[in-house]
């Protein structure tokens, strides 16, 4: 059992992240926020992104440009994921924003929802509603690739919305788009407009869109793995 020692740099590579990521397997939130000098919030309701700041602190990733992974030397990605005592995720998953303009002769090798899935280090924590936030334990990390059968099918998904945004018909997406992969409203709040492209081939001012992943997808990840 390794013991958590708060990181001053990246990990170097993959066994040592994995190392460091061993080490807060059975903390609870509240525990690893006191290692760190940091103070739990009652809630989440205005703290959205609380937990994955923490996590990212504490296994020592680099905050640096968000179209690269978390753990950028490694091409890592780190997601945390709420779950419920039976190991069910409680909420999908952002991958990570939309282009909704200059999207033409954009493939999916080199899209950024292929780059932010092809090596994912998921932290299961305990996402129950009823648990205060200091009190919910940190499950076991684990590294993931998508199968060929997995790529496959984010790969169609992706292609099928990106398509929908080309043809000016980003306003028609709706969550059921995709089997694995899905685009939905992504902004701090519904005030925020970018463009995109619309009907017309004008460009329309729209909601920012963001990438998810559907909670069927992630349940098979962690069902895989446990």
């Amino acid at each position: 059992m390794h013991e958590y020692i708060c990181p001053k740099t990246e990990p170097k590579s993959e066994q040592e992240l994995m190392q460091q990521a061993a080490s807060i397997a059975g903390l609870t939130l509240g525990e690893l926020a006191t290692l760190n000098n940091i103070q739990t919030p009652e809630n989440f309701k205005r703290e959205k992104g609380w937990t994955g700041q923490l996590i990212e602190l504490s296994l020592g990733a680099a905050a640096g440009s968000k179209s690269q992974q978390d753990f950028a030397a490694l091409g890592i990605e780190l997601k945390t994921i709420p779950i419920d005592h039976s190991f069910s995720p409680l909420e999908t998953t952002y991958v990570c924003y939309a282009h909704l303009t200059d999207i033409a002769g954009v493939e999916w090798q080199i899209s950024s929802v292929k780059n932010k899935l092809q090596r994912v280090l998921w932290v299961p924590i305990d996402g129950t509603r009823t648990t205060p936030p200091k009190d919910r334990v940190i499950g076991t990390p684990f590294l993931w690739s998508p199968s060929a059968e997995q790529e496959k099918q984010l790969k169609m998904d992706w292609e099928e919305l990106m398509d929908m945004i080309a043809l000016g018909d980003v306003e028609s997406i709706t969550a059921k788009h995709g089997q694995f992969l899905q685009i939905r409203p992504k902004a701090a709040n519904g005030q925020a407009l970018t463009d995109a492209i619309g009907k017309s081939g004008k460009v329309i001012q729209t909601r920012p869109r963001g990438f998810y992943l559907r909670k069927d997808f992630t349940r098979q990840i962690i069902e895989q793995q446990f």
